[in-house]
Formats: C-alpha cells, sequence, structure tokens
C-alpha cells in the first residue's frame, strides 16, 4: 500500500509546493487505492480517473512554473454528491435525479476548483441526504473502515469512510442534523459544520433550506482550517448568505487554550450517554483543563424541546421540497426517506412556526451562555454506531431509536446556526469517538484551535482502520 494515502493535507502540501511530490504521482496513488478499496467500503458514486491525471498534470505544470496557490492545490479529492458539478451526473444518491446533470458548478466546487484541487469523483451518500445510516436502496450501504459490518454514520457517510480510509485526502460534507459530524465522529475523523452563512450553499441540492450547511471533512484540525479559508466567504446566489470577513483559520490553530473557559452542559449534552463515551469526553476535557483551560457548568433550558423543533422544521422543509415527486412518483423514493417525506405532510402552519419560536429561544439561551464561556464541550454522538441494516442502537445496554439518538447532540448547531466541530477523542472497542465543541457564531477559528489542543494529545493513538491493516 501507498503511505502517501495516509498523509493529511498539512504533510502533503510542502512536498507539492517543494516539488518532491507530484500532484500526478499523488492523484494516482488515491485513485489506485479507492478503486481498489470501492469493492469493501463502496465510498464512490462515481470515478473521474482520467479528467484526474490530466488537471493533476496542470496542477504540476503551475507549480514548476512558480504558480503555486495554497495548501490544497494538487490535492485529489472527492465530493458528496449532492454538490453539482457543470456538465456531470449529480444523484443525489437517488433513483430520481440518477441522470441529473448540472450546467454549472456549486459555488464550494468553482472555489475549490480555484484553489487546484483535483477532483477524483463523486462520493455516496444517504438518499436526499435524509438519513444518517448511508444504507442506500438504489447503490448499496457504504461500509465503515474501521469495522466493515458497521454505518459510516450520514448522510455524508461517502465522505466520512472515504476520507478515513484514504480514498479521498478530504472532502466535503452537507449537514441539515448532523451529517458532517455525525459520520465524522463515526469513521474517526474531523468535521466542521460552519456558521450558517459562513459557506454558500449555491449549487448543492437542499434538504431543509433553513437548517444545511456545507463544511470540511478531513483528516486533521489544519486540514479543515486550510479548507474552510477557501470555501467561506459571502455568495450573491445564495440569499442564506452572510456578508463577514474570511479569518485567517489557520493562524488561529495554535492549541494554546490557557485561560480558555469551557461551558459543560449536564442536564442535555451529558444525558443519556454510553458510559465509555462519556468517560472518553470527560478525559479529554480534563487535558484541557491541564493545559489551562476551565470549566464552567451551564443551563440552556430550551434544549429539551429541541429535538422537536428540528424535527419538525426539518420535515416540514424537505417535504416541501420534494413534495411533487411525492405525489407523482413515491414508489421511486427509498422506504425510509419516503416514511420521512409523507411525515413531513402532517406538521401543521402552528407547529412550524411554534418550532421558529422555539429555536429563536434556544439561539437566545446559546448567546447568553457564550458571554460567560468561550465553547461548548460535549459527546458528538450519545452512541456507537450500530450494524448495517439496524434501526436501534444500544444505550449501557438498553435498544434505543437509532435516529432520535444519533442527532440528539448534533442538532441544536443546526437549529442556532452555530459551528460546531467533531474531532475524534478515542476508541470504544475498536469504534472511535468523537467530541463536539461548538462557539459562538462566526468563532470558527477559536472552535478549530480547541479541536487542535485535543488533536494534539494523540486520541487515535497512530491506530488505523481495520482495511489498512489487512491491506
Amino acid at each position: 500500500m501507498n503511505d502517501l494515502i495516509l498523509k493529511s493535507v498539512d504533510e502533503l502540501a510542502p512536498l507539492i509546493k517543494n516539488k518532491t511530490l507530484s500532484p500526478v504521482e499523488l492523484t494516482k496513488a488515491v485513485l489506485d487505492h479507492a478503486e481498489k478499496s470501492q469493492d469493501k467500503i463502496n465510498s464512490y458514486m462515481a470515478f473521474y480517473r482520467e479528467e484526474a491525471v490530466e488537471a493533476a498534470k496542470k496542477a504540476e505544470q503551475e507549480i514548476v512554473q512558480g504558480n503555486y496557490r495554497g495548501m490544497y492545490h494538487g490535492m485529489p479529492i472527492a465530493l458528496k454528491d449532492n454538490l453539482y458539478f457543470k456538465d456531470k451526473v449529480t444523484t443525489m444518491s437517488s433513483k430520481i435525479h440518477k441522470d441529473f446533470v448540472s450546467d454549472y458548478d456549486a459555488t464550494v466546487v468553482r472555489k475549490l476548483r480555484e484553489a487546484g484541487v483535483i477532483f477524483t469523483g463523486k462520493l455516496s451518500m444517504h438518499e436526499y441526504a435524509w438519513g444518517i445510516t448511508n444504507n442506500n436502496p438504489h447503490y448499496g450501504p457504504v461500509r465503515n473502515p474501521w469495522n466493515l459490518d458497521k454505518i459510516p454514520g450520514g448522510s455524508s457517510g461517502g465522505s466520512g469512510a472515504a476520507v478515513a480510509v484514504g480514498a479521498s485526502i478530504a472532502s466535503l460534507g452537507t449537514d441539515t442534523a448532523g451529517s458532517i459530524r455525525i459520520p465524522s465522529s463515526a469513521c474517526g475523523i474531523v468535521g466542521l459544520k460552519p456558521t450558517h452563512g459562513r459557506v454558500s450553499k449555491y449549487g448543492c441540492y437542499p434538504l431543509a433550506w433553513s437548517l444545511d450547511h456545507i463544511g470540511p471533512m478531513t483528516k486533521t484540525v489544519k486540514d479543515a482550517a486550510g479548507m474552510l479559508e477557501i470555501i467561506s466567504g459571502y455568495d450573491r446566489n445564495d440569499p442564506t448568505s452572510v456578508n463577514v470577513a474570511i479569518d485567517n483559520y489557520l493562524g488561529q490553530v495554535t492549541g494554546d487554550v490557557k485561560d480558555l473557559v469551557i461551558g459543560v452542559n449536564e442536564d442535555y449534552f451529558f444525558n443519556e450517554v454510553d458510559e465509555d463515551i462519556n468517560k472518553l469526553v470527560r478525559a479529554s476535557i480534563q487535558k484541557l483543563v491541564d493545559q489551562g483551560a476551565k470549566v464552567e457548568t451551564v443551563k440552556i433550558p430550551t434544549l429539551q424541546h429541541s429535538e422537536w423543533a428540528e424535527l419538525v422544521t426539518s420535515l416540514s422543509e424537505a417535504s416541501a421540497i420534494h413534495h411533487s415527486d411525492l405525489m407523482n412518483r413515491p414508489d421511486d423514493f427509498g422506504d425510509d426517506i419516503r416514511f420521512l417525506f409523507e411525515l413531513g405532510e402532517l406538521p401543521s402552519a402552528v407547529d412550524y412556526l411554534q418550532a421558529q419560536q422555539v429555536r429563536r429561544q434556544l439561539k437566545q439561551e446559546f448567546n447568553d451562555v457564550f458571554e460567560k464561556v468561550d465553547v461548548l464541550i460535549s459527546p458528538t454522538l450519545p452512541i456507537i454506531a450500530p450494524t448495517i441494516g439496524e434501526n436501534f442502537a444500544d444505550l449501557n445496554g438498553k435498544k434505543v431509536d437509532l435516529i432520535d439518538n444519533i442527532i440528539r447532540f448534533t442538532g441544536p448547531g443546526n437549529l442556532t446556526g452555530l459551528p460546531a466541530l467533531s474531532v475524534p477523542c478515542g476508541f470504544k472497542g475498536d469504534m472511535p469517538v468523537g467530541l463536539q465543541i461548538m462557539g459562538p457564531a462566526f468563532s470558527e477559528g477559536r472552535v478549530l484551535n480547541v479541536g487542535y489542543a485535543i488533536e494534539q494529545t494523540q486520541p487515535l493513538k497512530g491506530r488505523k482502520p481495520l482495511i489498512f491493516t489487512n491491506a
């Protein structure tokens, strides 16, 4: 196996910049491995080998001529298949859109292209991004590289699995109730949901307009920071885009957490959590305290209503988007998401508007908390990813509903639109565990820095997924 695929962007970029590594060599290594692992992992929807190699040759030529564009120049990356590529099929991993071709690039695709990224293909997702297992009825399940019987999380499960297994050097996911952070936690990688409006969603097929986000899924925190610098910025094509200056995120990633005030909410974010996950997250918090951080317990009363508000909002908005197809071709949806779209026809206008009032109150309470603390830390997931095909998860010996539990701690970030990062913090058995860091609006640099401080404690201890050790 080629060791290049194990390296992060942060490790590879200097090699490409100083011309000791060719983008062509790297691209071929990643594609070879991606194609070889596809039978086991099933993370790709489509490979762009020919174009990728040509783009890599062009990148190499530019770099040789002294036109190096930055850390992502020459990096082979595949993206989630709900982001539009001009003149390419974008399926949303669905049957209905299996032949859909966009006539323009999504804004994030254009920005990555301008940064010199080499696109190796499109990655699988839960159909229409409306699910957390990535067990796709049309294209088969994506498998978790740490344990091939387990789900990778979703909806960006192809992105999570591909980055974890080295089939893509980094990726982008989309996140409506946790779809970046859930697979990042389950696959042992870094996933950032930026502040709502920080990254343009133009050219991304929507799931729920007011909850959707696009963000990096990477091997390391620095890789995420570098990608965020590329994809951030105001876009007049996206009505939810916010005109706020782009920060130097990489410059803020120092690992210094002296005098950082960490908020811990016991009532919601540490309630009903797998005992081993609970211990790992608290141990990571203690490591930050050992470096000079402080901990403060905080109350956010409206969190008790957040799951209801998240579900009413996402169900209603998603069903509005798919209403016509649900009426005219219901059998072309997978059973699981057809049920959700049907369910989304039930909430009334009163229900939806009441959910928005909960949301408004929740935002205010989070704002109040962030006047006292710098970040909130919690588990990303209260459970470990279950076996593919199961609708239940194990929570301290009890069987609990999978969907309800897996989005419990991620959903509030979508309702509030606040930045939230998942970073690995250890293992339960052979499965990685993620820790979530939330911060005030547009504080991605701070959130990433705390994630970096945790990453520096080596929570993964150099372990690699099973598929590597058996390669």
